[in-house]
């Protein structure tokens, strides 16, 4: 029983990271109504990101997260030029090929340079003990920055003047343009932001487990299935909604085999879809 609390716990803390990973995709999806689907590529990014200034510079491992939130946020402002621009406003296949061959081509990339070689990055931080479990320090500091990132970005969008642009975009773009918002500039924004958080949640789980240029399609579908949860477009039930995904792999990883776990989320994400098309966690979308 002890052993199954302790799962839980380790999944809540993991599940704030993928709560923080979903926050990325969820806000593009709800300002612009664009799937990216370079997610997970842009996750993996941010893992690259902290096995190059760790292990290749020397730099500690939590140095990197200024440099990959910035670098993110440049990536997202040249996605947003070179993929999404002239696809808002046009049919969601548009942005999903649109986004889908940047993945592709950043894959082969990739797999070019790196090939699929396995990638560790060392994280040494005394950990918590209940009993005779152990709570590794890199989950505790990892769940807190995630909480600490999701609360900032709650902050901006509800107190900052730029934020209060995003979300009146995200409510109506033409009434927004009418006012003097530049909607262009928001929109590119929201996608830098969007790829921002999506690189730092990577290289938060960059100090959690072992990653290859791959990696990003089993964390791509974990996002969306916290996004189905959350509500897309919403991204503070995106942040509950990952929590909640921890603890359902927290509280079945003792009981089946670990290669079980993407079909069970895959499994949950097409209930949440028929039965709560909306998202478990809002109750409406557009909840920015």
């Amino acid at each position: 029983m002890l052993g199954v609390l302790a799962s839980i716990i380790d999944g809540v803390l993991v599940g704030l990271v993928y709560g923080l990973a979903a926050m990325g995709l969820t806000l593009i999806w709800g300002v612009m109504d664009v799937i990216n689907l370079t997610h997970g590529t842009m996750i993996v990014a941010g893992m690259f990101g902290l096995y190059g200034l760790a292990s290749a510079v020397g730099a500690p491992p939590y140095l990197a997260l200024p440099p990959v939130l910035i670098g993110g946020f440049l990536a997202g402002v040249l996605l947003y030029w070179v993929a999404v621009h002239r696809m808002v406003g046009r049919p969601p296949l548009m942005s999903l090929l649109s986004t889908f061959s940047i993945n592709l081509m950043l894959i082969g990339l990739g797999t070019s340079i790196w090939g699929t070689a396995l990638f560790n990055v060392e994280v040494a931080l005394p950990g918590f003990s209940l009993g005779r479990y152990t709570f590794p320090g890199a989950h505790i500091l990892a769940a807190v920055l995630a909480a600490l990132i999701a609360a900032s970005l709650y902050l901006f969008l509800q107190r900052s003047r730029l934020g209060k642009a995003v979300r009146a975009v995200a409510n109506n773009r033409e009434a927004a343009e009418l006012v003097g918002i530049p909607t262009t500039r928001v929109l590119a924004i929201t996608v830098g932001c969007g790829v921002a958080i999506a690189g730092v949640a990577g290289m938060l789980i960059g100090t959690l487990f072992p990653f290859t240029i791959l990696s990003g399609d089993s964390y791509q579908l974990k996002s969306f299935v916290v996004t189905a949860l959350g509500g897309f477009g919403n991204p503070v039930g995106a942040l509950f909604a990952g929590i909640a995904l921890g603890v359902l792999e927290g509280a079945v990883t003792p009981f089946v085999p670990v290669s079980w776990t993407l079909v069970i989320e895959f499994a949950l994400f097409v209930l949440v879809l028929v039965v709560f098309p909306g998202g478990i966690f809002a109750a409406r979308r557009g909840a920015l």
